[in-house]
């Protein structure tokens, strides 16, 4: 991915060599075809990678190691013709990238009028049917889209698939740092570290409050400065200056852990700040939800599973945040998610607030926290559920993020707050999220990303449960 949000694919056109030694010209009739399909991709915010065309093992084998030393997010196969299954199958099934299998011919119409000579350029349908075939044979996860181009719908599927790439790659190979235990007693989240491992590729570090202590000592007073300077522009900030030091020196101490660390995620629980007489004497809600807002992936106490797959999905996706499902409102048909002191910037409508709060826990003095109201408009829960046998299942729930009065209620805005409608009635969503396992702690994407986001979980080989 050469930027967030941006991902990269190659695209690799099968051809039958077969053609070439009897057709020799017949190839330059798609370049033109292959040519529309790269500028509608980048169209898309996908950048294309384009091989030449493959025809025998070799040449698929040279490609896909090509696309592989590029850091492709994902291989997009397109059958100009007939190509044979066995020429590709090795190549593929040998590596690790995600594919897509783009089913589409250069004409929209091939009906009863259509010129014989149109055949060759329009039959690559079976061969997808052939290669299709032997993947799932060979249990190869792989997505397909199939329609013509001239309807828009087709390569803004490959495009969110592509999307969906970054996230599947993204995971595998996370070490996500754990701050302080897990919560005693949360069992649904809590995955074995060699479960995490072998399953998803995933590695937890975790440190105590005396590592984060040693890194705030470190942080300067020129840095809090400059960092409070830049949140005072960014954000309205109406809370003591002292205290908004004390959570941006707490916050950049744990800034510089995930950064020296390379960690693209991190959990930290509220518990094991019990403590004002210490360097880590506050709850860092301010930087956790700043982090969130640059892609990193959170989750509260100690929820490192979570944390991980909200960190692949912030790789893949602008606006993503940690959350829960805190309360029904069943008269309105809606769902109040919410969090102790976290939110991601990236799903603030306008300048979010920053204000003091009480730490309800006592012991450590009192957080920053940054409040706002999300953005209106399609959005889509997700969960990652822990299942037996150590399975995952992914849910995927489309959901409306309801547009705030901030007069009706005024207190609610120092409140980590978002309302939310799912797709049906409150309480049967509620009832097939629990009954597909989902746990309490999960992720909201803004946008229209559904079948995207049910890509993920297919190229992760999770099953996946959409609600709605």
């Amino acid at each position: 991915m050469d930027k967030r949000g941006r991902p990269t694919v190659g695209l690799m056109p099968l051809y039958l060599k077969l053609y070439d030694d009897l057709l020799p010209d017949l190839r330059k009739g798609f370049e033109a075809f292959q040519q529309d399909v790269v500028e509608n991709l980048e169209a898309r915010g996908v950048t294309v990678v384009r091989a030449p065309i493959c025809r025998v093992a070799p040449e698929i084998k040279d490609a896909t190691e090509c696309f592989e030393r590029q850091g492709v997010n994902a291989i997009v196969c397109l059958h100009l013709a007939y190509s044979p299954s066995l020429e590709a199958i090795d190549a593929l099934c040998n590596t690790a990238l995600p594919l897509i299998l783009l089913d589409t011919t250069m004409d929209e119409q091939f009906g009863l009028d259509v010129a014989v000579d149109r055949i060759m350029y329009n039959h690559g349908v079976h061969g997808v049917m052939d290669l299709a075939s032997l993947l799932r044979r060979r249990e190869r996860a792989y997505e397909i889209v199939a329609g013509h181009l001239a309807d828009p719908q087709v390569l803004d599927r490959v495009a969110g698939y592509a999307r969906a790439s970054v996230a599947a790659t993204a995971l595998r190979g996370t070490t996500v740092l754990r701050v302080g235990p897990t919560f005693a007693g949360m069992g649904d989240f809590a995955v074995e570290e060699a479960v995490l491992s072998a399953k998803l590729g995933v590695q937890v570090r975790e440190v105590g409050l005396e590592v984060l202590d040693k890194a705030i000592l470190k942080v300067t007073d020129a840095e809090v400065a400059s960092e409070v300077a830049l949140d005072r522009e960014r954000f309205l900030c109406e809370l003591p200056s002292e205290a908004h030091e004390r959570s941006v020196r707490v916050g950049l101490g744990l800034r510089r852990l995930l950064e020296e660390g390379g960690h693209p995620a991190f959990s930290v629980n509220f518990q094991a700040f019990d403590r004002a007489d210490r360097p880590a004497n506050t709850m860092p809600f301010l930087e956790i939800s700043k982090a969130m807002g640059r892609g990193l992936g959170y989750a509260g106490e100690g929820d490192v599973l979570t944390a991980a797959f909200v960190g692949a999905l912030g790789r893949a996706y602008e606006a993503v945040s940690f959350t829960e499902i805190f309360c029904a409102d069943w008269a309105g048909e809606r769902l109040f998610l919410s969090h102790m002191g976290e939110i991601s910037t990236s799903l603030a409508e306008g300048k979010p607030r920053v204000i003091s709060k009480p730490f309800f826990m006592g012991g450590s003095l009192d957080p920053a926290v940054l409040t706002c109201a999300a953005k209106p408009g399609p959005a889509v829960l997700v969960n990652l559920a822990p299942g037996p046998r150590d399975t995952f299942t992914l849910l995927v729930a489309p959901v409306e993020v309801v547009a705030e009065d901030d007069s009706v209620q005024p207190a609610m805005r120092d409140v980590i707050r978002l309302w939310v409608r799912p797709q049906g009635k409150v309480a049967p969503f509620l009832e097939a999220y629990s009954r597909a396992g989902g746990t309490h702690h999960g992720a909201l994407v803004l946008g229209a990303q559904a079948e995207s986001l049910s890509a993920f979980g297919r190229l992760s080989g999770w099953d996946v449960v959409q609600l709605g």
